[in-house]
C-alpha cells in the first residue's frame, strides 16, 4: 500500500481547432501526467492542464512542482491520502494544477488497490454524466457552424465564450442560438467585462429574443464587489469561476453574496477541495457547476466521478477532451462521459 515511486512526464495533445477565450488562444493542450506506483505494483495516474492565465502556472513550473511533490509522498501509504494531499497543498501553495495531478494519481492508486470506482469513495455510485460543449471565440458564421455540428453530435447544452466587444459577443451568441434553437445556452466571459458591459450584453441578447441560463465570471477575478454588483443587475444567474479556487474563496463569495453558482474545477481546487466547496455551496443554497481545463480523459473522467460521487451539480461543463484532436483513449463524439472503475476508469498504460 506504500507509494514505491512517482513519475512525472509532459503530455502533449493537439486540439481539434484553435480554442480562443477572452484570456488568450490555445493551439494544443500542454499537459502534465503523473504516475503513482505502489509496492503492490498498482499504478494510478493523474493529469492537469496548467494555464498561466488562469492558474498562474507554466507547464515547466508544473512539471518541476509535481516532481518535487512526488518526493514528499514516496514511501507513504496511499491510505493516508487526505494527509498527503493536505501536505502537498501546504508545501506548494498556488501550484494548483500540479498538485491536482498528483492528488488524482494518489486517489486513483488507492481506489485501484481496492477495485473501487472513485465515485464510490466520494459517496455515490458510478453513472454516466452528460456534458455541454463549448464554442470558443470566433466569427458568428463559424460559431453557427460549430453549433450546428454540435447538435448533430447529440449535444443539447452549449456554452459560448464571450468577454470581448459586447456587439461581437452578442452576434456570436445569436448565431449559435439560430443554429441550435432547442439547446440550453450559457456564456462565459472569462473576466472580460465590467458590470455595465455585462448588463448591456444581457439586455441586447434579450432584444434579439435569445435566452441564456447563466453568465460565468463576467468581471475580473479579484473584483468580488463588481461580481456582486453584476449579480444584482442581471436577470440571469451569475457564476464565479476564476474568483473561486479554495473553500476560503467560497466562504468570501457567500458572505459578499457575489454569485448564484459556484464553478468547481479540480484544476483549481483538487478533488478533496472540491468536496469542501460543494459543502459550503449546499449550506449557503448556492448552485454548483463543474468545469474543466483542457485535460485528457484522465482529468475529465475524474471530474465526472466527482459529479456522480457528490451529486447536486446543476451545470456540467466537462468537454475539455472533446476539444482535442487526439485523446489518451478512444472515444465517440457526444455528450455522454462514461463513469467506470476502478479509480477514474482510464487505464494508466494508455497514458504512457
Amino acid at each position: 500500500m506504500r507509494i514505491e515511486r512517482v513519475s512525472v512526464e509532459p503530455l502533449d495533445l493537439p486540439l481539434r481547432e484553435p480554442f480562443e477565450i477572452a484570456l488568450g488562444t490555445q493551439h494544443a493542450a500542454e499537459n502534465v501526467a503523473v504516475f503513482v506506483e505502489t509496492e503492490n505494483c498498482v499504478v494510478g495516474v493523474g493529469d492537469c492542464n496548467p494555464d498561466p492565465h488562469v492558474t498562474g502556472e507554466t507547464r515547466e513550473a508544473a512539471l518541476a512542482t509535481a516532481r518535487a511533490a512526488g518526493d514528499l509522498v514516496e514511501g507513504e501509504s496511499v491510505a493516508d491520502y487526505r494527509t498527503l494531499v493536505s501536505r502537498i497543498r501546504r508545501t506548494f501553495p498556488g501550484m494548483v494544477s500540479a498538485t491536482f495531478a498528483l492528488e488524482t494519481a494518489i486517489l486513483d492508486a488507492y481506489c485501484r488497490e481496492r477495485e473501487l470506482p472513485l465515485s464510490e469513495l466520494l459517496g455515490g455510485a458510478p453513472g454516466a454524466v452528460q456534458t455541454d460543449l463549448t464554442i470558443g471565440i470566433c466569427e458568428p458564421d463559424e460559431a453557427g457552424r460549430r453549433a450546428a455540428r454540435a447538435v448533430t453530435e447529440g449535444f443539447s447544452a452549449l456554452k459560448v465564450k464571450v468577454g470581448t466587444d459586447v456587439h461581437r459577443d452578442v452576434e456570436r451568441v445569436v448565431a449559435v442560438a439560430d443554429e441550435a434553437p432547442g439547446a440550453t445556452l450559457t456564456v462565459d466571459a472569462n473576466q472580460g467585462w465590467t458590470p455595465k458591459e455585462s448588463a448591456r450584453f444581457v439586455d441586447r441578447l434579450g432584444e434579439r429574443g435569445v435566452t441564456i441560463d447563466l453568465v460565468e465570471q463576467p468581471v475580473p477575478a479579484d473584483d468580488v464587489a463588481g461580481l456582486a454588483r453584476t449579480r444584482d443587475r442581471l436577470p440571469v444567474p451569475v457564476a464565479a469561476d476564476e474568483s473561486l479556487f479554495s473553500p476560503a474563496d467560497a466562504v468570501r463569495l457567500v458572505r459578499e453574496e457575489a454569485a448564484d453558482v459556484f464553478t468547481v474545477k479540480l484544476g483549481k481546487s483538487g478533488v478533496l477541495g472540491a468536496a469542501d466547496i460543494a459543502g459550503i455551496a449546499r449550506a449557503a443554497n448556492v448552485d454548483l457547476m463543474v468545469g474543466c481545463m483542457l485535460e485528457s480523459a484522465v482529468g475529465i473522467r475524474t471530474s465526472a466521478h466527482v459529479v456522480s460521487g457528490f451529486g447536486g451539480f446543476s451545470h456540467v461543463d466537462l468537454d475539455g477532451n472533446q476539444l482535442l484532436e487526439t485523446d489518451v483513449v478512444e472515444r465517440d463524439r457526444g455528450p455522454e462521459i462514461p463513469v467506470t472503475g476502478p479509480g477514474h476508469g482510464v487505464d494508466p498504460a494508455s497514458v504512457q
